[in-house]
């Protein structure tokens, strides 16, 4: 085996247009291979095994949550990257190999070059001939040289200080990775999740930086692939929803999504063909207001996007034609956002179950045992503590704490203690007084867990473009024939992509859309009927996200019809009631309790809605509701996801 290395220049985020951009394709196939850290293997292999003529295939696995991970766990002496990067490469590349398929993802995190390390060493225990090369962020020291365009000629600090802060890179080292190293695997740190989609669309259609309306459109494929499984109805199938149900045996087969993208911008995402699952106007219209704060202005380091008249045209049910991205009034930014560890104390934690009769007062007495113990050791302390009684109201979806009833009738419940401690000792302390309520607690309580862990947060801030760095490295491995013949050491010698053959779907374009508001309404139910108090469940859908410490989520109607009379109903006034509950830090809150965290949220908590007239829908973001974010937060929900269904339980009443 011999070993090659290339390396390329430093470059900064200042947008530069591309020397002679080449369109090498009419059109690209970019799949989906996973959605998050968390995601399925064995789907991706899946993808690759059911759909022809992908050229390109995405690992999206890194989010604040894992960046954050992943950094404390490289402190620790532990792996920065993704550490489940050997069984995915394991699984997908001899698929990839044999069909011509370039791998990129953003498993590289906080340690890319691990990650490369990892991948080669994959490679050659399966007998391949690789090329894995990198795109990630450096940060110069003020005392190393530069060259005359001032960006430094040294490219590495220590381990400790290359790694403490991550900034969201777009698209442009994908690209140069791809003209440089026509490599097999692309390995990123931080890199905006839309970017690793638009980056090969750049580099196969032959787009320039200035192209900002096909930007756009390239950006909304990667923004609707980039949570896999979430476009195609794994996130979206309701069984209490007539709207959204679909059988058992259909989630099961799901299909990842993949976009296939023209030179003129054309977008199309779609599934394998008769796979289960659901890809539809519905569950596009979701995905495209997931996250995304503004419509109006969505914000990626390679352009700014108005989402706001974007439609979904159903060109079959395993297709949908994406039309109507366009570039922002302000095209792109001119600051990234860029992410820092800070040390945020101890966490300790406890839960224990109790069932049967009066097992919420059980639980209630449990809570108040563990807070005295604590305050007795540490005064004070208690402010510290949140408490949560899970299957009464650790979610704040419902108002079941009001009725006595309701209460009577609970016959299982967890309780949940959750501190944020300055030190150490305080963390272990309620661990050891927790763990007591097995001998001095209520009775019936069994099934305890504690825990503490050291906790951090990624502080946001904005840096100018041309402050932030970056570099692209590749190492390939080639095998002697003498040793093994099977493989050419030529990076020729990978045989070329089958190119599906299909009718032209983007022909279809202009039929489609005049037929677009008949078919979508044939497809729905009927308007709901005016002032009649009902589920807001029978109106519309929802998806919830977080942005930092905002929450983001979206009011989809079923019919069109019903949208100019749900913003009527939608105000601001009306999500500050619904969310309030969530600043409730503890179950049965005391009425000063409830009164503080009202008057705090009218000082410190935002409402903005945002109207989307291309799907007809509204975007709703909350500002500073989320604890602090995903990780700082001490909900059982960091991310807020569930409180779409705390949206959707709510009773309204449309107007005429």
């Amino acid at each position: 085996m011999e070993e090659f290395h290339y390396s390329g220049e430093i470059h900064n985020c200042k947008i530069n247009l591309r020397e002679k951009p080449r369109r090498r394709k009419d059109k690209v196939r970019v799949g989906c291979g996973a959605g998050f850290g968390g995601d399925r293997p064995n789907a991706a292999v899946r993808l690759l095994e059911r759909v022809e003529g992908l050229d390109y295939i995405v690992l999206e696995c890194l989010a604040e949550r894992t960046l954050a991970d992943r950094y404390q766990i490289m402190m620790e002496g532990g792996v920065g990257y993704d550490h489940r990067i050997s069984e995915w490469m394991s699984l997908l590349l001899p698929l990839t190999m044999e069909k011509g398929v370039c791998i990129i993802t953003n498993m590289g995190a906080v340690d890319p070059h691990g990650a490369q390390t990892e991948v080669l060493k994959i490679a050659e225990n399966l007998g391949f001939a690789i090329t894995v090369a990198l795109a990630f962020e450096i940060h110069p020291s003020e005392s190393e040289s530069e060259s005359e365009s001032g960006i430094p000629l040294q490219s590495y600090l220590t381990k400790d200080e290359r790694i403490g802060s991550s900034t969201y890179l777009g698209a442009a080292p994908i690209v140069e990775c791809l003209e440089k190293y026509n490599p097999h695997v692309v390995i990123t740190s931080r890199v905006a999740d839309a970017a690793l989609f638009l980056g090969p669309m750049i580099y196969e259609l032959g787009w320039d930086w200035n192209e900002f309306q096909l930007l756009s459109q390239g950006s909304l494929a990667g923004h609707l692939l980039e949570c896999g499984c979430q476009l195609t109805g794994g996130y979206f199938m309701h069984p209490g929803d007539k709207n959204r149900i679909f059988s058992f045996q259909q989630l099961l087969d799901l299909s990842l999504p993949f976009s296939e993208v023209s030179f003129e911008g054309d977008v199309c995402v779609a599934k394998a063909n008769e796979t289960g699952g659901m890809l539809n106007y519905a569950t596009c219209a979701e995905q495209l207001l997931y996250e995304v704060g503004d419509p109006g202005g969505y914000i990626t380091p390679d352009v700014v996007i108005d989402f706001r008249d974007v439609i979904f045209c159903s060109l079959s049910q395993d297709e949908v034609l994406c039309l109507g991205a366009k570039p922002s009034t302000v095209l792109f930014p001119d600051k990234l956002l860029q992410l820092a560890p800070k040390d945020c104390g101890w966490k300790g934690w406890g839960e224990i179950s109790y069932g049967g009769y009066e097992c919420v007062k059980r639980a209630e007495a449990a809570r108040f045992l563990v807070l005295s113990w604590m305050e007795e050791a540490y005064p004070g302390i208690g402010e510290h503590i949140v408490s949560y009684i899970i299957g009464l109201d650790s979610l704040k979806t419902s108002e079941v704490e009001n009725d006595a009833q309701c209460l009577r009738n609970i016959m299982d419940v967890r309780l949940r203690m959750d501190g944020k401690f300055k030190i150490k000792e305080h963390a272990v302390s309620f661990v050891n007084e927790f763990t007591a309520l097995y001998t001095n607690g209520p009775a019936g309580g069994g099934g305890i867990s504690t825990g503490h862990k050291k906790e951090m947060m990624l502080e946001k801030t904005l840096v100018v473009r041309e402050s932030v760095f970056w570099k692209t490295e590749a190492k390939q491995i080639k095998f002697r024939k003498n040793i093994i013949d099977a493989f050419d050491d030529n990076l020729s010698s990978i045989s070329p992509m089958k190119i599906h053959s299909q009718t032209d779907k983007f022909g279809k374009k202009n039929e489609v859309l005049e037929n677009f508001s008949k078919a979508y309404d044939q497809n729905h139910s009927s308007p709901i009927p005016s002032n009649k108090f009902i589920s807001l469940y029978e109106v519309a859908h929802s998806r919830a996200g977080d942005k930092g410490n905002d929450l983001n989520f979206s009011i989809i109607p079923h019919f069109h019809e019903d949208f100019s009379r749900l913003k009527k109903v939608i105000t601001s006034e009306w999500v500050m009631q619904v969310i309030s509950k969530l600043l409730n830090t503890s179950s049965f809150p005391k009425l000063s309790e409830i009164q503080q965290r009202n008057a705090w949220m009218w000082e410190n908590v935002a409402v903005e809605i945002y109207e989307v007239k291309g799907i007809q829908s509204l975007n709703v973001v909350v500002r500073n509701i989320l604890d602090g974010g995903v990780n700082f937060s001490r909900r059982i929900d960091r991310h807020g996801k569930t409180i779409s269904d705390l949206i959707l339980n709510q009773k309204v009443v449309l107007p005429l």
